[in-house]
Parts: structure tokens; C-alpha cells; sequence
């Protein structure tokens, strides 16, 4: 079940209340008189089964209350009610298989920022990688992989791509395409100073093999990167979110760039073009299963394209 909260004028309250009425998969439903300030209006709360929320976004939106005044939504862990239960055994399909595209979209342009988080969290994730291969240890390769928020940016351009949501698409670019360079540069500085203070074994990185997949591009990356993208795109459409942790785990986008930094600095140009190769397949591999789950969900949902992204420039730090 989903929390549902719409702020509506007064005007438009019984038409908001008629939406909600005629759902099937909408429980509990409250109205609050006068209740909201900022903007004013009359507060309306309900519970909505997840498999019917797309449907009722869509037609309090049809009203304009997403101008006039405001519809949020949040998941509700437990609900004890028998007519939550009604309302879940009425609306069609499985929660867990539907999707909520303004949720959706909202998140991925969340989760798509250039700010000072995502870039910390990028560079500590290519840092952690470097730490790996120089000393070989694929338990700090995997650290360096949960770590790592580049599947967010990823997935916005999967969704910016399908929904053709140009905004959400150069958002996303340019969070990979700045913060990437700025990770790895911090890596080639970090990795030089370790070299010169005599931390890194030159002779050790270049007979390591532990941590040769990172760099070992071929068929089996680029399979890696299409189930990755389309798991880590059904579990953000879905309910089953806990399986972005798997995702995250398969994905070798921070270790090749932290392989190619080591590689580049020590001389070991093949390694370093290698390592190039197998960060190009996964980030490509990853934008194109996703888009494909994208699509196969689809349903002809055009309003989704409608509202506006939140301006790049105004989220940067």
C-alpha cells in the first residue's frame, strides 16, 4: 500500500474526492478541511494498493492539482485493515509488478544529481577500487562495487531515453561525465603519492590476478553489464528493491576506472585501454537493458513527460 496526500483547493476538493471514490484500490479515505497553509487548501489522505496509484496520480494530475496545489506519496510498510485488504484483492494486476512512473521518474532525476554526495561517494568508490587492485583483494574490488552510485545516473538516462525526457537524460550525462573525470583524477593524484612514498608495488600490480576481471573485457562483460542493467531496472520499478544491492555487486564500472587510473599511472597502457573498454560495455550495456525493461513495462503513459525536472544548475552543491 501507498500513503497518498493531496493538497486541493476548495474548488477542486469534490472532484479530487470523486477520483478517489470511484478506485477500487483506494482505502481510508480522509478529508481535512482548510487543513493545508502552503499552498491552501483542503487536505485529502488516503491509502491506494500500489497496482492502482499510477491510475490515481494520473487523474488528480488530469485535475491540475499537481500545479495548484500537491500530491505526495510514500510506502506504508503495514496496514492492518480490512479494507486495505479489499482494496489491494480489488485493483488489478500485483503491487509488486506495478509501476508508479511519477515515482519513477522522481526518483531517477533524485538519484541522477551532480552534488557534492554523488561526487564524494563516486571518488571514495574509485579510491577503494585502486586500493584493491594494487593489493589484489577482490573483497575491497566488491566494497568498491556497493559503494559506488553510478547505476542512479545510469537508470535516469534508461527512464530520460524511454519517457524521452531530454531534461532527465543530460542530467544523468552530466553527472557521469563530470564526475567520473573528477574521480579518477583524484585516483591518479592519490595513486602517484602512494607510488612515490613507496606503498605501491609496481611488480606486485603488474603479476596480480585476483582482480583480473576488471580489465578482462569480452562477451561475458557485456552479459554481466544487460543482466545488471534489467535487474537493477525491475527492482526500481517494483517493490523488490533490496535486489539493487545484487546489482550494484555485478556492476564494474568504478573498479575499471579505478583499474585504468593504476594501469595509466604505472605504464601499463594495454591494461589501461582494457580497463577503458570494460567501463564503455558495462555503462552501455547497463543504459540498454534498462531502457528494454523500460519499454516492455510500458504502459501508454504520455502525461509523464509533461512535468519539468527541478533546474541541473540549482542542484550542483
Amino acid at each position: 500500500m501507498l500513503h497518498l496526500r493531496v493538497v486541493s483547493p476548495p474548488e477542486d476538493t469534490e472532484r479530487a474526492l470523486a477520483v478517489l471514490r470511484d478506485q477500487p484500490g483506494t482505502a481510508h479515505l480522509i478529508v481535512h478541511t482548510g487543513a493545508a497553509v502552503s499552498p491552501a487548501g483542503d487536505l485529502i489522505e488516503a491509502d491506494v494498493a500500489r497496482e492502482a496509484a499510477d491510475d490515481v496520480v494520473e487523474a488528480l494530475c488530469e485535475l491540475g492539482l499537481d500545479h495548484s496545489g500537491a500530491i505526495t506519496l510514500e510506502a506504508l510498510d503495514t496496514a492492518l485493515s480490512d479494507s486495505a485488504d479489499r482494496a489491494e484483492e480489488s485493483a488489478p494486476g500485483e503491487g509488486a509488478d506495478a509501476v508508479v512512473w511519477q515515482e519513477l521518474l522522481n526518483r531517477t532525476g533524485e538519484e541522477s544529481r551532480l552534488n557534492a554526495t554523488f561526487l564524494t561517494f563516486l571518488t571514495i568508490a574509485c579510491l577503494l577500487a585502486s586500493v584493491g587492485i594494487v593489493t589484489d583483494s577482490p573483497v575491497t574490488i566488491v566494497g568498491a562495487m556497493v559503494v559506488g552510485p553510478e547505476f542512479g545516473p545510469l537508470a535516469a538516462i534508461a527512464v530520460g531515453l524511454v519517457l524521452r525526457r531530454g531534461d532527465l537524460v543530460r542530467r544523468a550525462l552530466l553527472a557521469l561525465g563530470l564526475g567520473f573525470p573528477l574521480a579518477m583524477l583524484v585516483t591518479a593524484g592519490v595513486t602517484v603519492l602512494t607510488w612515490a612514498v613507496g606503498l605501491l608495488d609496481v611488480s606486485s600490480f603488474r603479476e596480480a590476478h585476483e582482480v583480473d576481471f576488471v580489465y578482462d573485457v569480452g562477451w561475458y562483460s557485456l552479459i554481466v553489464a544487460l543482466l545488471a542493467g534489467a535487474a537493477g531496472m525491475l527492482s526500481m520499478t517494483s517493490a523488490k528493491s533490496a535486489a539493487l544491492v545484487g546489482v550494484f555487486i555485478s556492476v564494474t564500472t568504478v573498479p575499471a576506472a579505478g583499474y585504468a587510473v593504476v594501469a595509466a599511472v604505472v605504464g601499463e597502457w594495454v591494461k589501461a585501454a582494457y580497463s577503458f573498454g570494460q567501463l564503455a560495455v558495462n555503462l552501455v550495456g547497463i543504459v540498454a537493458a534498462a531502457a528494454v525493461v523500460l519499454l516492455l513495462r510500458r504502459r501508454n503513459r504520455d502525461r509523464v513527460a509533461v512535468r519539468p525536472l527541478p533546474e541541473v544548475e540549482k542542484s550542483l552543491w
